[in-house]
C-alpha cells in the first residue's frame, strides 16, 4: 500500500500518539494507538520509532482477519495482535489507546484493581468501573487473548494490566484518549482523596442515576 491510503486516519492515530507523549502519559517508546479503518482493516502505531513524532506516513495498515501486516516496511507494534483482538471482540469500538500513565499504571500493581472511578461524576460516566487484569507477558498471545477476554464486556472502557500499564477503547480516537487521560486523573485523585478528611465517593443512588443517563 502507498502512503497517501488511509491518509486522514493514519495522520489522525499519529497526532493522537504525539498528543499521548506530550501529555506524558506516555514514553519515546512505549505505548500504541489503533483505529479501525474498516471491516477489513486496521491502523496501527509502529515499532522502535519516536512516539513523541510519528507522522502518517509510519503507521501500519494491518488486516482485521489475520494480522498481515499491509505496510511491510513498517515495523508493527508488538502488542498488534492486542489490538487486533479488542477491535474484534468490540465492534462497538473503532479505536483502542495503550499506555503507560505513572499513577494508573501504579495502581496496575495490585490485584484486585483498588482504582475507583466513583469520586467523579464525569469519570464514572465516561469510565465506568475498572478491572485490573491478571499479568500476562507484554507482546504475547497470552495477553492479547486475556484482555479481548475482558473487554468482551461492552459495559468495560478501560482496564489495567496487571505491572504493565492501561488501555482505553472508545467510538472515536477522541473517546478513546479522554478516558485515558480521564482514567489517570482518577488515579490521581485516588491517591489524593486519602489526605482530604470524609472525602467520599458516589452514592448508591447517584451511581444508578449515572447509570440510567447511559
Amino acid at each position: 500500500m502507498n502512503n497517501l491510503v488511509f491518509y486522514k486516519e493514519r495522520k489522525c492515530v499519529a497526532d493522537f500518539m504525539k498528543r499521548l507523549y506530550d501529555r506524558q502519559i506516555t514514553t519515546a517508546s512505549g505505548g500504541n494507538i489503533s483505529m479501525r479503518l474498516n471491516d477489513e482493516l486496521f491502523c496501527i502505531t509502529p515499532s522502535a520509532l519516536d512516539k513523541g513524532n510519528l507522522t502518517p506516513e509510519v503507521i501500519a495498515i494491518v488486516s482485521l482477519k489475520d494480522g498481515k501486516n499491509m505496510t511491510d516496511k513498517i515495523k508493527l507494534s508488538i502488542e498488534t495482535e492486542m489490538h487486533r483482538k479488542v477491535l474484534l471482540e468490540r465492534p462497538d469500538v473503532n479505536a483502542v489507546v495503550h499506555a503507560h500513565p505513572i499513577y494508573a499504571s501504579t495502581f496496575a500493581t495490585a490485584q484486585p484493581c483498588s482504582l475507583s472511578t466513583r469520586y467523579s461524576a464525569e469519570a464514572f460516566y465516561f469510565i465506568g468501573d475498572v478491572v485490573n487484569v491478571p499479568y500476562r507477558l507484554m507482546g504475547t498471545p497470552d495477553l492479547a487473548n486475556i484482555v479481548a477476554e475482558y473487554m468482551n464486556d461492552k459495559s468495560r472502557n478501560c482496564i489495567l494490566m496487571e505491572k504493565h500499564g492501561a488501555l482505553a477503547v472508545g467510538k472515536t480516537m477522541l473517546n478513546a484518549f479522554d478516558r485515558m487521560e480521564l482514567l489517570e486523573r482518577m488515579a490521581v485523585m485516588n491517591i489524593v482523596s486519602k489526605q482530604i478528611p470524609n472525602s467520599e465517593e458516589l452514592t448508591d443512588e447517584q451511581l444508578e442515576a449515572i447509570r440510567n443517563m447511559r
